[in-house]
């Protein structure tokens, strides 16, 4: 079972790297899902990846707060609203795509504002 989850955690987090560049993919609840994985089956893994940068403290952030820092979520619509508007703007052709690209964008907003929040004085809302 241990094989299993650090294939699965492993592959989470493969989606949630591919999440930053592609519009539409999720990146937090991928590396969550690698973060739970990688607890599940091996120390070294998980402290690993609580180690790295950017998701060690989204993982951190979840872990003892059960939310997130309101900065994370703007941050993360601002820059899928990025990805979204450059790739439909200089890489896709298809308007049918565009169109779905921009409901899925739709989606993971209402999605990342619906996610409890801290404020920068550490208490959940």
């Amino acid at each position: 079972m241990k094989l299993i989850f650090i294939i699965l955690g492993s592959l989470s987090l493969t989606f949630g790297v591919i999440g930053i560049i592609i519009p539409g993919l999720p990146t937090t609840p991928f590396i969550l899902l690698s973060g739970y994985f990688y607890f599940k089956s091996s120390d070294k893994l998980y402290h690993w990846l609580l180690s790295q940068k950017i998701a060690g403290k989204y993982l951190r952030d979840y872990h003892e707060k059960k939310a997130f820092s309101k900065k994370t979520i703007v941050s993360a619509v601002i820059l899928m609203w990025i990805m979204i508007s450059a790739s439909t703007i200089f890489l896709i052709r298809n308007n049918e795509i565009r169109i779905i690209i921009f409901f899925i964008g739709i989606i993971g907003t209402f999605v990342m504002l619906s996610l409890k929040t801290y404020n920068d004085k550490n208490d959940c809302e």
